[in-house]
């Protein structure tokens, strides 16, 4: 630890303290009056560990010093302990970003004086806090962003099978709409299971498309072969997760174990959304083949569903306000 004694004091800020986060530790900056020569500041800079004990340790620290904010930059996700175990602490926690702190060009950039820049900055009221969501908000957010992954993973592979048919002059998504409709998923389970005869492949085509079976021969007429099965059939294992059938390609699947959400009334549509887009995979042989839900829309689609159907609630039950 290094205690530094400065002979001016123009901050606006008596008490502040900044923390320059990596991976495995913070590097600590404590800037306080002095305790005996008026207009003298006392500055002390020390490493912490990011480890729960270590940072709570911090925080009764920076408690006894009667430190007003804790600033600390946007690194990553290495700012999450730092910021939630302090702010449980009592202690008014700042996120800034990291364009707002830069520092001087030409200055030596290390752990120690990005510190002590970013106190010297909150210490003259140079920087602005972002916004950080309550705990019931993050934890929404975690949900929807997930969400959002499952929906763009689940279109990549949509992708590698396509692209495994065009390999084998399977023009199928040409002809029919949707690749993973229910026709079209009865007859990539049949190319899977071994059936190449493109007529009797066109005529597992339901509804309006059976009315384009001249257009399905056509395009069903290829060079599928058992490598392009094999390929579907591991892609199919890698997206689920589940052990399909060598022989017939089929893949079982479980329902999504609502027992692994967080329980409590604001979690229910969280719930929902989350088992609506489980329901209606793309997997082959699935039994969940429902008609699409509005949930399943593509993200900026799904967002602004949210934001009208449960967005009432969500505000009431998580800003609930007596009227």
């Amino acid at each position: 630890m290094e205690e530094l004694r400065e002979d001016h004091d123009d901050g606006t800020v008596a008490r502040v303290a900044a923390i320059d986060i990596a991976k495995a530790s913070g590097m600590v900056c404590l800037r306080v009056p002095h305790d005996a020569i008026e207009g003298r500041r006392v500055q002390q800079v020390w490493n912490v560990v990011s480890t729960t004990n270590a940072i709570l340790e911090l925080g009764d620290r920076l408690v006894c010093q009667g430190v007003e904010p804790v600033v600390m930059e946007a690194t990553g996700s290495y700012w999450r302990p730092f910021f939630y175990l302090l702010e449980a602490r009592g202690l008014d926690c700042w996120l800034v970003n990291a364009r707002d702190v830069k520092n001087v060009p030409g200055r030596p950039k290390t752990d120690k004086l990005d510190a002590v820049w970013l106190a010297k900055l909150a210490e003259r009221g140079m920087v602005r806090a972002s916004f950080v969501p309550p705990k019931a908000v993050r934890q929404l957010r975690d949900f929807t962003r997930t969400r959002t992954v499952f929906v763009q993973e689940r279109t990549r592979h949509k992708h590698r099978v396509d692209k495994a048919l065009q390999d084998a002059q399977v023009k199928l998504s040409d002809v029919v709409s949707d690749l993973f409709g229910v026709s079209g998923r009865a007859m990539l389970n049949a190319l899977v299971a071994g059936e190449r005869t493109p007529r009797a492949l066109a005529d597992l085509a339901k509804g309006s498309l059976a009315r384009k079976k001249a257009a399905l021969i056509e395009a069903l007429t290829g060079q599928f072969e058992d490598h392009h099965a094999r390929l579907l059939r591991a892609d199919v294992r890698h997206r689920t997760g589940h052990t399909s059938s060598h022989r017939t390609g089929r893949v079982h699947w479980s329902r999504f174990d609502h027992a692994t959400m967080p329980s409590g009334p604001e979690w229910a549509v969280c719930g929902t959304i989350l088992r609506r887009s489980f329901r209606r995979d793309w997997s082959f042989g699935s039994a969940s083949m429902r008609p699409p839900s509005p949930l399943l829309r593509p993200w900026p689609q799904f967002r602004l569903a949210i934001y009208s159907d449960i967005q009432l609630g969500l505000l009431s039950i998580f800003f609930p306000v007596d009227l």
